[in-house]
């Protein structure tokens, strides 16, 4: 099984890599694009005839070579037809293509295409024997390995393909600053990659963009042939007015779903997170212009600086240039990550095979014509002769015997001989037909010229390349992507939030809302049997605390908190809680609000912090301002309960407080707060109270201040009893604690109503 599962996996992955995934560095093509084109090519469908439906395309090229979905198929003649997705578009779509915004093409039942001008240069050197053929995969037709490609396809459009344990991802380039590469390493073959970066200055991405990579940058990706190319929008200042001042958008970077961009930008507006931006609206029609309105003070290039780090206006693009390279084998590629240098040389030996051999077709053709022009010559003054002996003679093949014994012909001139139309007798055609085997024989010596002088066939390679580039690369065709070093503005997310006093509501089921002021909690909204933990007054760019019972906290800015005068959203939505972890407390970190929680020396608690009490009977007290700044959607570790043991709560102590703890066997214990070791790090603390059995857990405490602080309990009795420090004496921690009822237990801790929160600034 071990042998059986390598092997076939094996032959499987060669089957991706070889024959699905990866472009060849001559063609740059995979093979469906290829068959794809080949397919169009036989049927005629070049850019001078009309448009034919793209499902009789995608039904030739399935029945003929390419025995897989159909959908895939359509999907990649639809990508040759997008003028976002390939820089040089092989195939001109008549119909519903997609766009940038996402949207997919239209069925193929409805959409038409034809070749675009620019194939003709990778196809019409097929039918002169340039290249290798194959069988299709049933045996019934032949397909080339590699189109005899003009043009440099896998550097000016890219490519990208996942096999099996390799990639390759190519981005697109200006076909006049390859050609213009190709030109240069024609004249001195020694020129390194590095060096030919002086004409192929980077990618050029079909939806423009900037790139903001350095030159020492660009040239190690094309040295090594991988990198990462970071890539962002263009942008302009729009007219400013009384009402406030734009940005226009003018293009985006490759492969980004406009519509979602917009989104993304429109996310941004609607959360309040960049004050500045007040709204975006997508204003393009076949250039991308998407407006964005500011306020009148607002400063664009802070705006668009966080919107570069926030949103899809700035990506990066991952350059991997593994192609496969020819090998013995004319039907098998080698796959390899090739340098810049490397891919250009491999297509200038690529283009000389194909000029050689168009050069021994010619040939070939040329010495046919001349071979049967001569037995014209040879018979002309015999005509008369000829007639005689086809008069006398039983068919074709008893007169094609005779004219061969008496004329020392072959069967091949014989045969055009007797196909010769009887106008060709006239006197003149003898003319013509020297005059042509005159010309036939000085090409014919040329060409014997040009197979034997290298050089000279290395000369026809860069004039067809000056000729492509400008045809194709002229004027008209300028860089669309701008390579500078933008330097990126500094700012910090704090910089666009509006400091403005706001209260955070949290309620007991984990519903968490942000709400400008609250006069009355009563009123607050909240869903069928839930209620208000706590309200966390505090400013806009202070921060807020929230303990689970896990010991885990999670620290979020207000501002990031939704608002809403609803229900609020869960808080799962903000931070990632696990299976049965829920909040049990929180703090505002407001220094208005919560006081001094700086500690002035390891291990000597500040004059606020806080004390937590787990099921099991254990408590600690910890420090608040590790948790300031906010916390990742995991969180931040407070405490380090025993398994199967949780918090229960976390308190903020500022002074001499009391510890009152009530169990559920009916047992409370109250002690100073300071008898509770002070930890630097999480861990499980010291003994609080001593459970009076398995069954026996801690259900709360409270930090009691004086007489007033109370905790209230209920009982399996339905009745309520509270406990407090005028009612029962304090006494040492560790012990287990006072008993509070002869028969029955405590159920749960009552919560103390929450209080309607007073404006800071009478606080």
């Amino acid at each position: 099984m071990h042998e059986a599962a390598q092997s076939r996996y094996l032959n499987y992955a060669l089957s991706v890599i070889t024959s699905r995934a990866l472009p060849d560095v001559r063609d740059g093509l995979k093979p469906v694009q290829r068959r794809i084109l080949y397919t169009m090519w036989q049927q005629n469908l070049t850019a001078d005839v009309k448009h034919r439906k793209c499902a009789k395309v995608v039904g030739d090229v399935m029945g003929s070579y390419h025995p897989h979905g159909d959908a895939a198929l359509y999907e990649t003649l639809v990508r040759m037809a997008q003028p976002f997705s390939l820089r040089y578009p092989l195939v001109d779509g008549s119909g519903n293509f997609g766009s940038l915004d996402g949207d997919s093409a239209a069925a193929m039942r409805y959409t038409e295409c034809r070749l675009a001008r620019i194939s003709d240069e990778m196809l019409t050197e097929i039918d002169q024997k340039t290249v290798h053929f194959r069988p299709n995969y049933d045996g019934t037709k032949t397909e080339p390995v590699v189109l005899p490609a003009r043009i440099p396809n896998l550097l000016i459009n890219g490519t990208t393909g996942i096999a099996v344990g390799m990639a390759t991802n190519v981005p697109p380039h200006n076909l006049g600053e390859i050609c213009t590469a190709l030109d240069k390493l024609l004249d001195n073959p020694d020129l390194s990659s590095v060096q030919l970066c002086r004409y192929v200055k980077g990618p050029d991405f079909p939806t423009g963009g900037q790139i903001l990579n350095s030159a020492d940058e660009l040239k190690d990706i094309y040295r090594t042939g991988s990198g990462t190319v970071r890539l962002r929008a263009t942008w302009e200042e729009g007219p400013s007015s009384r009402g406030g001042q734009k940005i226009f958008i003018t293009s985006i970077p490759y492969m980004v779903n406009k519509s979602v961009l917009v989104e993304r930008i429109a996310d941004v507006v609607l959360s309040r997170k960049l004050p500045p931006l007040l709204d975006v609206r997508d204003v393009s029609t076949d250039d991308v212009r998407i407006e964005l309105e500011l306020k009148k003070d607002a400063d664009p290039q802070l705006v668009m600086a966080y919107l570069f780090k926030n949103t899809p206006l700035q990506s990066n693009f991952i350059v991997n240039l593994t192609c496969l390279i020819p090998t013995e084998n004319a039907e098998v590629g080698r796959p390899e990550r090739l340098d810049l240098k490397a891919i250009l040389w491999h297509f200038l030996h690529f283009r000389l095979e194909v000029v050689t051999n168009r050069l021994e077709h010619e040939l070939a053709s040329l010495q046919k014509r001349i071979h049967i022009l001569e037995g014209f010559e040879k018979v002309f003054d015999a005509l008369d002769e000829i007639i005689k002996i086809i008069r006398k003679s039983d068919g074709k093949a008893d007169s094609a015997e005779k004219i061969m014994k008496r004329f020392e012909l072959d069967a091949d001139q014989t045969d055009a001989i007797l196909e010769l139309k009887l106008y060709r007798l006239a006197r003149l055609e003898i003319l013509v037909i020297q005059n042509e085997l005159a010309e036939k024989r000085k090409r014919a010596r040329q060409i014997s010229g040009l197979l034997k002088d290298e050089e000279g066939r290395w000369k026809i390679v860069r004039n067809e390349l000056h000729e492509i580039q400008e045809k194709y690369a002229g004027k008209i065709d300028k860089r669309r992507t701008l390579i500078e070093t933008a330097e990126d503005v500094a700012f910090t997310e704090d910089d666009f939030i509006v400091e403005e006093d706001n209260v955070v509501i949290v309620s007991r089921d984990g519903w968490i809302k942000r709400q400008k002021e609250v006069r009355d909690l009563s009123t607050t909204r909240l869903r069928e049997g839930d209620s208000v933990l706590t309200v966390l007054p505090g400013s806009t760019r202070a921060t807020a605390v929230f303990f689970t019972n896990f010991g885990v906290a999670y620290t979020s800015r207000l501002i990031d908190v939704p608002a809403s005068t609803g229900y609020g959203e869960p808080i799962q939505k903000l931070f990632k809680l696990r299976d049965g972890e829920k909040v049990i407390a929180a703090f505002s970190l407001d220094s208005r609000v919560i006081g001094n929680i700086v500690t002035k020396k390891e291990g000597v608690a500040p004059p606020v912090h806080a004390l937590a009490v787990t099921s099991d009977g254990y408590s600690l007290r910890f420090s608040l301002e590790s948790f300031v700044e906010a916390s990742t959607r995991s969180g931040r570790r407070y405490a380090r309960p025993s398994q199967g043991a949780e918090v229960v709560g976390v308190a903020k102590l500022t002074g001499d407080e009391t510890v009152i703890a009530a169990t559920q066997e009916a047992r409370a214990i109250l002690c100073a707060a300071e008898e509770v070791n002070y930890l630097s790090g999480p861990g499980k603390g010291v003994i609080l109270i001593k459970l009076s059995g398995k069954e026996d857990r801690v259900l709360g405490f409270i930090a009691s201040k004086g007489d007033r602080d109370l905790l209230r309990v209920e009982t399996s009795r339905g009745s309520e009893q509270t406990i407090s420090t005028t009612k029962y004496e304090i006494t040492g921690r560790g012990g287990k604690g006072r008993e509070l009822l002869q028969r029955g237990q405590f159920t749960r801790i009552i919560p103390n109503e929450v209080e309607n929160p007073q404006p800071l600034s009478e606080s």
